[in-house]
This record gives structure tokens, sequence and C-alpha cells, in this order.
């Protein structure tokens, strides 16, 4: 299956140098870009693409309002958004994992790391850039929206006690292997349960379910060391 991408950035080069990046490949191919949000969500909504390679500051429309849009229509439910940002400098990064944002690239990204991402993100399978996406998490929960939960407590009791074991494991940045040693289990039967996981709770990826547990209560910040 092809990988389609859309590439949402205001710079032209970079556009163009991830275009010829991504169509050298076999397996993916570039459906259109877009240099604004606004561009961006129309885009996604004529192609529904797979991916959109959102920038997150754009003039107009920036990615955090497109983001949120895209993930927020029904429409587009089949449709990931990978972030391109500065994990130091960034404030909306937290509000586009709010939005539904399924993972977070730096643009200095080798031509490597940009191409597994875009093909860990089209399988929802796992977090990007463990320690970033970590410190991402923290962050949104120290600073959630009052009130705002991504699915209620009470769907929690849907899942298997399995599921949620395996559920907090993942909150906790576990990949399937290392949730699989620790439990004497297959990493094909952790995946099953994740999947399940997300389905029960409408999840769209693996990100969205870690968001999920920690907004439901299944897992909890740790407190800071002294």
């Amino acid at each position: 299956m092809t990988i389609r991408v859309l590439l949402a950035d205001d710079q032209a080069l970079l556009r163009a140098t991830f275009r010829m990046l991504i169509d050298s490949c076999e397996d993916m191919t570039v459906v259109d870009e877009a240099a604004d949000g606004t561009e961006a969500l129309r885009m996604t909504r004529a192609h529904h693409p797979d991916i959109v390679l959102m920038d997150i500051r754009m003039p107009g429309t920036d990615g955090l309002a497109a983001t949120s849009a895209i993930c927020a229509d029904p429409d587009l439910a089949a449709t990931r958004v990978l972030i391109l940002t500065t994990f130091e400098t960034d404030e909306y990064v937290a509000q586009a994992l709010r939005a539904g944002a399924s993972g977070f690239l730096g643009k200095d990204v080798t031509a490597e790391a940009l191409l597994a991402a875009l093909r860990t993100v089209a399988a929802g399978d796992a977090l990007l850039s463990p320690t970033a996406t970590r410190t991402l998490i923290k962050k949104f929960l120290m600073s959630p929206s009052p009130g705002t939960h991504l699915a209620p407590e009470r769907l929690l009791t849907e899942l298997t006690a399995r599921e949620r074991e395996i559920m907090g494991l993942a909150a906790e940045g576990k990949t399937n292997a290392e949730i699989a040693r620790d439990l004497t289990l297959s990493p094909l039967t952790v995946r099953t349960h994740i999947h399940r996981a997300m389905t029960k709770l409408g999840a769209r990826d693996r990100a969205q379910l870690v968001v999920i547990a920690y907004q439901s209560g299944l897992a909890r910040v740790a407190p800071p060391t002294p």
C-alpha cells in the first residue's frame, strides 16, 4: 500500500526537499503541497491523504488550527497529522497534542528518520522520538485545559483488566516489545490489546491512546524528584 502524504509548510525549499525524498520511495507519494493552514485543510479534504506533514508556524491560519480542524472532521478520521516543530521552543506543541496530532519531528530531522516516522505514523503503531514525545506529553499533562477529557472515565470500564494494564504501560512510553517482556507475552498479543483498547476508546492512534490514559486517570504524572 502506498502512503499518501500532504506537505504543509510555508517554506517552499523545505517542501521541495521533502517531496524529492518522499517521492523517491516506492511505498510513498506526495499528493500535494500547502503553504498555510487554510490550504492544508482544503487539500486534506480534497485528497484524504494518509498523513499531513504539518508545520505549526505558518502565516494566516497556522498548523495548530489546521490540525484541530482536520482531527475534528469525521470525514478525515483516517488522516493522521505529523507535526514539524522544534521541541524546546514551540509552545504550541501541547495544544497540537490535544488537537489530535499523532507525532512530532524536528525540522533538522535526518532523511532516514523522516521516512521511518512517516511509516510509523501511517501504521498508527508507536510514538515518535520517545524522549521528545515523553517531554511533550509531560508538558501537556502539566497544562491541561480545565475539564478536558478525550474520553470519559466510564469508558475505561469497557476495557479488560489486561487492556488497562497494557495501556498504562504504553503511557509510560514503553514499546510493544518492552511491554511483552515485562508481562511475558508475545509482541503480537500486546499489539492486539493495544488496538482493541484504541477501538473501544475511539483513539485515532497510539499517541492519542496515551493521552487518554492520562486524562482519564488511568496513568498519572509522577511527582518531581527532590
